[in-house]
């Protein structure tokens, strides 16, 4: 009887309510599994890049270490500091998390599966990840602290500053696709990838990409031998977790744009005895890449602050600019 009942509810309800409801689950699912992945992956790239052999105690080779951190930062106190600004505190960490995942919205993990193919995709996804910048910059000032307020200045100067490169590179894939769905970007190399055709806007964008997810050697609103912890210094518990998540999201985000707007998306030849070969191909392309994050982060050491924005400034800008020139001159012809 219960059951009957139940049954009819569901049938009740709006097709587009539920879909959207199972939309947001399965993409709430993707973003814990997919920093539990990254987080692994990490500790383990971390031990064999340096001879160590990483977490091998909690499960085979380690492999539990994510999920008992996790229980361990749900259990932990979420102390808000005397001096802080209480509402801005609590803010922080959920501006940094919930945005996240409304940019699976428009990532065509294959050719038919994707949740919302916008005429503008790649201006929505790069709207929500440049959100991560407002919400470091209320953490640190809503600490008062001033390890955190530093970081926080550091990240919305390095993040204005890359934000230029990076959108100088993707608008060069635009103007030889005409699009902004990330859809038809990928459409449009059937004949040829673009990393091809642009390999001086994927190697800026993908610099300038690391440096706004603020991976190592750009991680100097975190840089914890100077700052502490950086902006997330005074968080504890299931908030800073929060921004745990989000930095690997974003990580996961900065690499499926390349792979959609340069390296073909979900195209790729066929793979025996698989069916959904697109998603397949797409995925691997994602995790090649983090992987080259993850080996830079272990291999390089920090650089100086005034280096990473002369970096910036006198390098990536010029030459992305130049590339955009050329780009338009040839289209046009």
């Amino acid at each position: 009887m219960g059951q009957a009942i139940f049954m009819e509810t569901v049938n009740s309800l709006p097709p587009e309510l539920i879909r959207i409801v199972v939309t947001a689950l399965v993409i709430i699912a993707f973003v814990f599994l997919n920093s539990l992945i990254l987080g692994y992956l990490e500790r383990k790239f971390a031990g064999w890049f340096q001879l160590r052999p990483g977490p091998m105690e909690v499960g085979p080779h380690g492999i539990f270490q994510l999920i008992v951190d996790g229980v361990k930062l749900l259990g932990k106190q979420f102390i808000i500091p005397k001096e802080a600004n209480a509402p801005l505190f609590r803010l922080a960490p959920l501006l940094a998390f919930i945005p996240v995942g409304m940019s699976f919205i428009v990532v065509p993990f294959s050719s038919k599966l994707q949740v919302r193919d916008l005429d503008v995709g790649l201006i929505f996804i790069l709207a929500i990840m440049a959100l991560n910048a407002v919400a470091i910059l209320i953490a640190g000032w809503g600490s008062n602290n001033k390890y955190s307020l530093f970081g926080a200045i550091r990240a919305v100067a390095q993040n204005v500053a890359y934000e230029i490169p990076m959108l100088l590179s993707l608008l060069s894939v635009v103007l030889m696709t005409n699009t902004f769905s990330m859809r038809g970007i990928v459409l449009a190399q059937s004949p040829v990838w673009h990393v091809i055709l642009q390999p001086v806007a994927f190697l800026i964008y993908f610099i300038a990409g690391m440096a706004e997810t603020h991976r190592a050697p750009f991680d100097l609103p975190e840089a914890e031998s100077e700052l502490t912890a950086g902006f997330h210094t005074e968080f504890s518990g299931i908030c800073f977790s929060f921004f745990f998540i989000a930095e690997y999201t974003n990580m996961f985000f900065v690499c499926a744009i390349a792979v959609i707007l340069f390296l073909g998306g979900w195209s790729g030849p066929p793979l025996p005895y698989m069916e959904y070969t697109g998603i397949i191909w797409f995925l691997l392309k994602v995790y090649a890449l983090l992987f080259i994050l993850i080996w830079v982060r272990w291999s390089f050491p920090r650089v100086r602050f005034d280096q990473l924005l002369n970096f910036c400034w006198k390098y990536l800008i010029p030459f992305s600019l130049v590339n955009l020139l050329v780009t338009a001159v040839i289209v046009k012809l």
